[in-house]
């Protein structure tokens, strides 16, 4: 075929050049010089591995190729043509008939793959099933993401165009798909185009921009995808099966935390710890984290003896040779935990045991003090008398200024641990922070379930913010703050508050509905024992704080100096089911408790 090519552009070329009149002694040159114009340029083509082309899978670096291959024999044509004893054609016809040659060749090879994706994106835009889509972001990545899309038969996805913000690229075509406008033009190219999907191909693309572009499709009925971050440095791998559902964690506003895993695993390998809570999103990721660095045992302590069976079952399936031990125990039992002490004897204990639901621990203040409070004295008190090294305390925002009974427990969980503290040689810290983005009972889960069933969203209030963290990131802050000794009391730096109200409108753009249109957004009202905001620092440790790493060390004031007393006095009304006494006693004992709403006793008094 490349013969018949080249014979073909050797004889147009010559008919150009004469105006369409071929000579009898240009007719003479053609046939004597073509057979030595065959050999050199079959001789290139082999050289340079055309001879066996892919007709799928070919594209610039072959069309380079084929280039140099043409050029590399024009040249040794022109200088074989000096020994011949023939009249070789004028040297215009040889620059024509390069130009031929290699026109009709690339078309010859190109041809079938450019139909082949032109029949595929037909296929695809009359495909039942078939979404019309648009590709957020026009550089290396969206060019690749764009690459595999066109050449997978079975693509979803029938991609109307790309947007970019860089306005040389506006305009321009990236595998025959126009970069249709700037990112701010979506909104009407999606109703333009009856769009209803956008694939965001920027990797390391801002949370705010994120935000931004939810914002600008929340009327429209589109759904997203994302091309997450932990692939933004091999583009050279970036394909649609990467793709995943945006989700409230491509939200949050705030940085990726980067830890130094070799300083952790220092601390860890070869060491005894134990985990209370280890069956709760935060106490298993904390077994998770700590089993890849290879401590000597783990010990997983919870009540919840079903989904600790299940994280047993998957540590010893990613970690063979570890030592895992499941422990079903309760934390309000004292002389259960201190013959668990002297069975394991651990060399840390993170301790993220605790009730945390706010409105269920408003109606039952005297189990979340029983739990809270005395179950973490109970489990300090064994750390101690088994000699640990370090005791971490998972705490919370909601133990500065508290209006919950469980914030208050919290609170007090702090101040019992830095009383152990005082008389014991194992190292005590507690560490605050905020919400993590998809643990039991936060908002996001219940927000996706109310979108499955088709709403609506419940928001306590429309200026009702919040702290949030990823569960990774958020644990191994923990991990680092808890095991380095910084001081007894280390808060997380958390970023900007989020807010509910915002993020519940995000989700339900992210589901491809439109908020207030598909799905309404409902104001309940705030429940019992919740705060319009949180903070994570009060006035007295702001004033002595220190930033570490994103680890604010803290030194909080000290427990009253007849804390021992008021303790045994609340654990008595806590025995007793005494709710208003257990709520007295959190008054004297934490003077910044400010109950959100009146208690029993106090709404029969205002009566």
């Amino acid at each position: 075929m490349d013969a018949l090519l080249v014979a073909g552009a050797l004889f147009c070329a010559i008919l150009l050049r004469f105006d369409g009149v071929l000579p009898v002694l240009w007719r003479v040159s053609f046939e004597q010089s073509l057979p030595l114009l065959l050999l050199v340029r079959l001789a290139a083509l082999a050289r340079f591995g055309l001879q066996r082309w892919s007709f799928r899978r070919a594209g610039l670096n072959e069309a380079v190729r084929l280039v140099l291959a043409n050029a590399f024999a024009s040249l040794a044509f022109e200088a074989l043509r000096s020994f011949s004893f023939f009249e070789a054609p004028p040297r215009s016809v040889a620059a024509i008939e390069f130009i031929l040659s290699t026109a009709l060749m690339g078309f010859y090879r190109f041809v079938p793959r450019t139909t082949r994706l032109w029949y595929l994106d037909r296929k695809r835009s009359r495909a039942r099933g078939s979404q019309r889509t648009i590709v957020v972001g026009a550089g290396s990545a969206g060019d690749l993401l764009l690459h595999d899309l066109l050449r997978t038969p079975n693509s979803p996805w029938h991609v109307i165009g790309l947007v970019d913000d860089d306005r040389a690229k506006q305009g321009t075509f990236l595998k025959g798909k126009q970069v249709l406008g700037p990112i701010d033009a979506l909104p009407a190219l999606v109703s333009r185009h009856h769009v209803t999907q956008v694939l965001i191909a920027i990797p390391s693309l801002p949370p705010e921009r994120i935000r931004h572009i939810l914002g600008l499709c929340k009327n429209e009925s589109v759904g997203f995808k994302i091309i997450p971050a932990s692939f933004a440095y091999i583009d050279q791998k970036i394909t649609a099966a990467m793709l995943h559902e945006l989700s409230p964690e491509h939200l949050l506003p705030r940085d990726v935390v980067s830890f130094d895993q070799e300083e952790v695993r220092r601390r860890v390998v070869g060491r005894r710890i134990l985990v209370t809570g280890s069956a709760g999103s935060i106490g298993s990721e904390i077994a998770r984290q700590l089993a890849a660095h290879k401590p000597a045992s783990l010990v997983l302590l919870d009540i919840n003896e079903n989904e600790l069976y299940f994280l047993v079952r998957q540590l010893q399936e990613r970690h063979p040779r570890l030592s895992v031990s499941a422990v079903v125990a309760d934390i309000r039992d004292q002389e259960r935990l201190m013959r668990i002490g002297r069975d394991h004897t651990p060399d840390y204990v993170f301790h993220a045991a605790a009730h945390k639901h706010v409105p269920l621990m408003e109606d039952s203040p005297e189990e979340a003090i029983k739990n809270n409070v005395f179950g973490t004295l109970n489990v300090a008190r064994m750390a101690d008398a088994c000699g640990a090294e370090r005791f971490v305390l998972i705490s919370t925002d909601k133990a500065v200024h508290p209006t919950s009974v469980m914030g208050a427990s919290k609170r007090l969980a702090e101040m019992v641990i830095r009383d152990v503290a005082a008389r014991s040689h194992t190292g005590f810290t507690a560490v605050r922070f905020g919400n993590v983005l998809g643990s039991a009972g936060s908002v996001v889960p219940l927000f996706k379930q109310q979108i499955q069933r088709g709403g609506p969203v419940t928001v306590t209030h429309p200026d009702c913010t919040r702290y949030f963290m990823v569960i990774p990131e958020a644990v191994g802050l923990v991990v680092q703050a808890g095991l380095a000794g910084y001081g007894e009391l280390c808060i997380l730096d958390m970023g900007t508050p989020v807010r509910i109200a915002e993020l519940a409108a995000n989700m339900i753009t992210m589901a491809g509905l439109v908020p207030g249109k598909d799905i309404s957004i409902v104001y309940t009202g705030l429940r019992p024992g919740e705060k319009l905001e949180e903070t994570l620092l009060s006035e007295e440790e702001e004033r002595t704080h220190q930033v570490r790493n994103r680890i604010k060390v803290a030194q909080g004031p000290l427990p009253p100096a007849d804390f021992q007393l008021q303790l045994e006095r609340l654990r008595r009304v806590a025995q007793a089911g005494d709710s208003s006494g257990v709520l007295l006693a959190l008054r004297h004992l934490i003077p910044t408790y400010k109950p959100a709403r009146p208690q029993v006793g106090e709404r029969s008094k205002q009566r």
